[in-house]
């Protein structure tokens, strides 16, 4: 594809060429923004995430259905996220006690929030129940002892639901799978496990069981196996009715697609969601059950297309017949998919991003690390040192996954929309690194 192509095909939201002939985003050219703010940056387009949102909920309002669109934290986290998702009336999955804090922190109301993850510590189980999290997705066995124990202890009860194994294995990359039958999350199907740790939770008073959780895998292209699960979780909530419940929730996950590249070929946001509707009123018509409530986890596909990261192109190395090495500013501590999940990405020259390519190279990063590639084989125009790459679709688990590699610091991350540029994290200083280190001297071991 060619660079005066990439705008014109992927059409992220607000991004656009201005008149200076810049890349623009939320009607901020973001050579102003990397000028003001430094990089490496993560600008997020508050617009996009705001459409993505509306999208998920028309289809369930368009259903005539019951639902709840919640947002998956560990995408990308913060207080300003979550300020965001409390304005547009959805509600958050949180899985740390850190998540919660920050959560509490934006003023978010925990009574729409989610706690879910496969060992769950006892201080953020006490945590989530005095801070008055609305539901605990029970993982295991011994969560459900230890959150019967802290409910006892403060005499209180909460709302549960069982998070299933259907046995369901999503295409996707292997890491990200979490619905096959051997995973280290929920309760697995097959064994009857789901079917124990549902009689062990109904002989629990203070554990209000509404439904079952499940969730197959992430950056999935088709609803195949979304119908699968919903054909599972029908069949067992089927058998639980006999035994006298009936569900009042079916929580699906999320994990739907988005395109990094031209070669994803995901379905809209929304259209997953209008087949996952479908699919469930169908499955629970013909189990004659009465239909749950429908609830979904977007977590990449509301904010990896709204997130654009900005780099500063240093060194070159050219290796003739080979290879062409740009080197910027950032890598692996500020996005680490290409060298876990063999990731892909494209970028544009954010002082250019029309202009036509005369060379294909790849962008490494400044770790210390071989693996240390943001993106292979990019046709880009002439660049020099000091030109500002913008590269795409870093919305999700980019900046959630960052870390402190080679003493560098994590980015800064600012929102952009009409015009108006804010900054909701500030860039990390070696002194915030530095921080927690205990500087005592050895004779005073």
């Amino acid at each position: 594809m060619k660079a005066g192509d990439v705008l014109r095909y992927y059409q992220y939201g607000t991004q656009t060429t201005n008149q200076a002939g810049h890349l623009s985003i939320g009607g901020v050219d973001t050579l102003e923004l990397a000028h003001k703010y430094g990089t490496p940056l993560v600008v997020y387009d508050v617009a996009l995430i705001k459409q993505r949102i509306a999208e998920f909920k028309q289809v369930f309002e368009a259903a005539g259905v019951a639902y709840k669109v919640t947002y998956a934290s560990k995408a990308f986290t913060a207080i300003a996220m979550y300020q965001l998702l409390a304005e547009q009336g959805v509600g958050c999955d949180v899985v740390s006690g850190g998540e919660i804090y920050t959560a509490q922190q934006a003023g978010f109301p925990l009574a729409t929030a989610s706690f879910h993850g496969n060992n769950k510590l006892a201080a953020e189980l006490e945590y989530a129940v005095t801070a008055g999290v609305g539901t605990i997705v029970l993982d295991n066995f011994h969560e459900i002892d230890l959150l019967n124990d802290i409910l006892t202890t403060q005499d209180k009860t909460i709302d549960v639901l069982l998070r299933i194994s259907p046995g369901i294995s999503a295409h996707t990359h292997e890491y990200i799978m979490t619905g096959q039958e051997d995973s280290k999350f929920g309760f697995d199907l097959k064994s009857g496990q789901a079917t124990t740790a549902f009689e062990k939770v109904q002989a629990l008073p203070r554990l209000n069981l509404r439904g079952v959780h499940c969730h197959i895998g992430s950056q999935i292209f088709e609803t195949k196996g979304f119908e699968m699960a919903a054909e599972a979780m029908i069949a067992l909530l089927a058998q639980w009715q006999q035994q006298g419940f009936t569900a009042q929730v079916l929580n699906l996950g999320g994990g739907f697609g988005v395109r990094y590249t031209a070669e994803d070929q995901p379905l809209a946001p929304q259209d997953y969601v209008r087949d996952i509707v479908k699919i469930v009123k169908n499955q629970a018509a013909a189990a004659q059950l009465p239909l749950p409530e429908i609830w979904i986890e977007p977590g990449r596909s509301m904010v990896a297309e709204a997130g654009t990261s900005l780099y500063t192109i240093g060194s070159r190395k050219d290796l003739p017949g080979i290879r062409h090495y740009l080197a910027v500013d950032g890598g692996m501590g500020d996005n680490i998919r290409p060298a876990l999940y063999e990731a892909k990405y494209t970028a544009v020259l954010a002082n250019a991003p029309e202009a036509e390519p005369v060379e294909t190279v790849s962008i490494a990063g400044k770790y210390c690390e071989s693996g240390d590639m943001l993106v292979w084989d990019l046709p880009l125009p002439q660049s020099k040192p000091g030109d500002v790459l913008a590269m795409f679709v870093t919305g999700a688990y980019g900046y959630s996954m960052a870390s402190n590699y080679n003493r560098n610091p994590r980015p800064a991350v600012v929102f952009v929309e009409n015009g108006q540029a804010r900054l909701v994290i500030k860039r990390e200083t070696y002194a915030d690194m530095a921080h927690l280190d205990v500087n005592e001297s050895p004779s005073h071991l």
